[in-house]
Formats: C-alpha cells, structure tokens, sequence
C-alpha cells in the first residue's frame, strides 16, 4: 500500500483524536495520517472535557485544528457555567469552528427534543455573533434540523452538515442554506445507495471528507476501529464514484476545508 504523491494534501474535517481511546497515542496516529496524505484535521468537541483536549491537542500538533460546542448527547450538563466557559475557550486562536453542535433524536433517552433544540440554537446564535462556522450532527432529525438552521440564518456565519446520511433532496435543501457537506466512510458502503446518491449529486466545490474517527470505518477497513489517515479511502471511494481523479478530489475537498474553516 502506497501514500498519496508528497504534492496531494488531505483534510480531515472532523476526527476525534481527543478521544479516550485514541488520546494516549495521539502522534502514532498522525504518523500514519501522514503516510496517506492526511495532513490537516479538526478535532471535534462535544462536552467540556473533549473540548478542552481538542484545544490542547491543536496548540501541540502543526495541522491540527479545534472545532469545540455542545453534542446534542451532552446537552443535560450545558448549563450558564458550561457557556460560560466556551466563551472563553471560542477565543483561542486554535479554536475555528463551533462543534458538534445538533439534533439527534436516535439517542434522545436523556436529551428531549426540546432541550436539544434549545441549545442548539444558542450554540447558533453564538456562531453567528462570532461569525463563526458550524459543523453539524443531525441524526434521525433532518426536518427540525433544516429549519434552525434556516432561521439562525446560518448563511451568513456558514457550516457543514457532517456525515451527510439524507438524500440528494435533503443534500440539497441544505447546500441551498449555504451549508457545505462533509461525507464519512458511510459513502464508501455499498448499501448506503442514498448517500452515495446525494454525494454525486454534490458540486465538488461544496464537498468535504471526514472520518469521525473512531466511528464509520471506511471499507476496506469497516469492522476494524477508524482513524484519521483512513480519509483516504473514503476519498478514493468518492473519486471512484464519481469519475473523477484521487488529485481533483482532494485537492478541492482540501481547499473547501480551509475556506470554510481556516478562512483561506
């Protein structure tokens, strides 16, 4: 198995190297990120603890980027305190995205629509007021999701619908809000046909790829645990898909990326 060629950069978009089981071992997973091209990544926060280490581990590694808020899954521990707190922590120059901030009603047991919706759109307002990206987690909530994001007027800070899992209508609905979409190792399975449909469907000028490492193994690695160098086989698979070339591919995926996020 061979790297990309030295020239081809890839940006992972949303990865969780702040995660438990990958935070001991942080710099043997960037090693092989390296191997297969993947040199810029976000790590993604959810709660207080994983936004402090996305921080912490973006002011340590070159390339590595904080994208920081509140998982709809963590909500019930969002309190005045906890916002107060990401205020403080949204100023730090490693910090350029708000995230992952959304709905998810699969795993709702302990976070009713209600309330997700609730800090949802605070988070929003934040982003707005700082003119801020967002990286969105929606699960089992594409309606309700679509229309906060309509009414926060999310054009005007911008954001990306991560793991896109809706179909090409969906995809669209949301790219008509001015919403990038990021696509995971789902779009390399063959029975994830919708996704694979609305990723086609994508102007390659408003696509990004993620991992969301440790989850959504790309094949040909699905079963084993996910990490940020395996972006490439997503991109591989993309390119495939679409007809396009591994370089075309990830050199636009690469630039939207840092437009988005790194505002260049």
């Amino acid at each position: 198995m061979t790297g990309l060629k030295p020239e081809l950069k890839i940006y992972d978009s949303h990865t969780h190297l702040n995660d438990d089981v990958f935070y001991d071992d942080v710099p043997a997973y960037l090693a092989r990120a390296q191997h297969f091209g993947v040199v810029e990544m976000n790590m993604i926060g959810s709660n207080e603890l994983l936004n402090q280490r996305a921080i912490e581990l973006a002011r340590q590694y070159k390339g590595l980027y904080a994208v920081i808020g509140w998982h709809p899954e963590d909500i019930a521990r969002f309190n005045a305190k906890a916002e107060e707190l990401l205020l403080e922590q949204l100023t730090d120059s490693v910090v350029v995205g708000i995230g992952e901030i959304g709905l998810d009603y699969f795993n709702d047991e302990h976070s009713p629509h209600d309330e997700q919706k609730r800090v949802f759109e605070r988070q929003l307002a934040i982003a707005r007021d700082l003119k801020m990206p967002v990286s969105i987690h929606c699960r089992d909530a594409l309606a309700d999701t679509y229309q906060i994001l309509k009414n926060a007027h999310v054009e005007e800070f911008g954001g990306v619908m991560h793991s896109f899992n809706g179909d090409v209508e969906w995809m669209q609905r949301f790219l008509d809000l001015g919403m990038e979409i990021s696509y995971s190792g789902v779009v390399t399975f063959n029975s994830a046909k919708d996704v694979q449909a609305a990723m086609l469907a994508t102007p390659l000028d408003h696509l990004l790829v993620e991992t969301d490492a440790p989850y959504l193994t790309p094949v040909p690695y699905r079963g084993q645990r996910n990490e940020p160098g395996f972006t490439r086989f997503t991109l591989e698979k993309i390119a495939e898909l679409r007809e396009e070339s591994l370089e075309d591919v990830a050199r636009a995926t690469y630039a939207n990326a840092n437009r988005l996020f790194l505002k260049h």
